[in-house]
């Protein structure tokens, strides 16, 4: 089983200085080997033949004409190659965007590099690295396994990280005791029914919401900066701390209730939303968004795997919160402003989101 373990790096001033030359390099190859393959399509488009056979410019190539790509580790420049290949492999088989260049300020600033014989290695709050080095880091969490890999980014923020992919055995499979339905929503996250009829509705911290005021005079502060000024790249950085600030809490809220969830139930069964058309209301967009529906479920996912969980997804449309729970009876149609209502055949009174996940709980049945 492959795992990835995420850690802070605290490198010192010529090790960033390395890693700003290493990100720059990896960013430049990416961009001349992305150009160099339109060229090739645009110059023999016309002659299959000819597109197929005459082979394109290995990355080894650009080190004779780019003598600066010598100094960063080899294998960075490998992966970048093997982002540009999977990324085109993508678009043609899953019909996802055309690869696009890189930008200095936009993209993230990351590279990726193998171990091989030991190149990367723990030695107590340190990493080795090729090129590098012993680099001091956040060792917080202890792993058993194999080093694979390892990826090195900077946030805007100027915080640097380190995640390390590591093969290990797999975790012995305990049972959990319980199966639950989870409904999701805005006001409250997540409202959750188990098979010991137990309902528990989780709230929406909005960490977005709260930190709006913050963030508001922060980028305020920003647009009053001259450009190209030292107290705009302050300031500027004063804004991704908080974004920052925010994402990490989204994180640590997700992490914490998805692996509380899996870890006690069995089988878990989620709606299935589409986070992408709902976004279209532009009255509730930014709340979407700011709510993380697929990363949580994402998440989910992958832990469940790792515990030997079963995920079920319910048919999108499927009327969870239409569905009388006690009986069946489906009724009339229940605007979303109606959030509690009583079932006329049988008479049982109903909280609407405790009643999707009692109704998306009974699909494991």
């Amino acid at each position: 089983m492959l795992k990835a373990y995420k850690y802070r790096l605290v490198p010192n001033r010529a090790q960033r200085e390395y890693f700003a030359k290493t990100f720059g390099s990896v960013r430049f190859l990416y961009n001349q080997m992305l150009a160099d393959r339109k060229a090739h399509y645009e110059l023999y488009k016309h002659d299959k033949k000819l597109l197929y056979a005459i082979k394109l410019r290995t990355y080894t190539s650009f080190k004779q004409e780019f003598p600066f790509l010598r100094e960063p580790d080899n294998l960075a420049l490998a992966n970048a190659k093997l982002d540009l290949d999977a990324a085109y492999q993508t678009f043609y088989k899953h019909g996802a965007g055309f690869p696009v260049f890189k930008s200095k300020h936009h993209s993230k600033a990351s590279y990726k590099t193998n171990n091989q014989k030991g190149s990367i290695r723990i030695l107590n709050n340190r990493i080795k690295l090729p090129k590098i080095g012993f680099v001091k880091f956040k060792h917080h969490r202890k792993f058993n396994g194999l080093i694979k890999s390892c990826t090195v980014s900077m946030t805007p923020s100027g915080n640097y990280y380190i995640s390390v992919l590591v093969e290990q055995d797999g975790v012995p499979w305990i049972p959990a005791p319980h199966k639950i339905g989870i409904d999701l929503g805005l006001t409250d996250f997540a409202i959750t029914t188990n098979d010991a009829g137990f309902s528990e509705k989780i709230a929406n911290p909005k960490h977005l919401e709260k930190a709006e005021k913050k963030l508001k005079r922060a980028q305020q502060r920003l647009s009053r900066k001259k450009e190209g000024s030292k107290n705009r790249g302050k300031a500027r950085k004063v804004v991704a701390k908080k974004h920052e600030e925010i994402a990490n809490q989204r994180k640590d809220f997700l992490h914490k209730l998805s692996h509380k969830i899996v870890h006690e139930n069995q089988v878990i069964v989620l709606e299935t939303l589409s986070s992408k058309n709902m976004m279209q209301n532009r009255r509730l967009a930014k709340a979407i968004a700011s709510v993380s529906w697929s990363e949580f479920t994402r998440q989910l996912e992958y832990k469940a795997l790792w515990l030997g969980r079963t995920i079920i997804k319910a048919d999108r449309w499927y009327p969870s919160s239409q569905i009388c729970s006690a009986c069946g009876d489906k009724g009339s149609k229940k605007p979303l402003g109606i959030r509690t209502w009583t079932c006329i055949p049988c008479g049982t009174d109903h909280d609407r989101d405790i009643n999707a996940s009692r109704n998306l709980l009974s699909l494991t049945l």
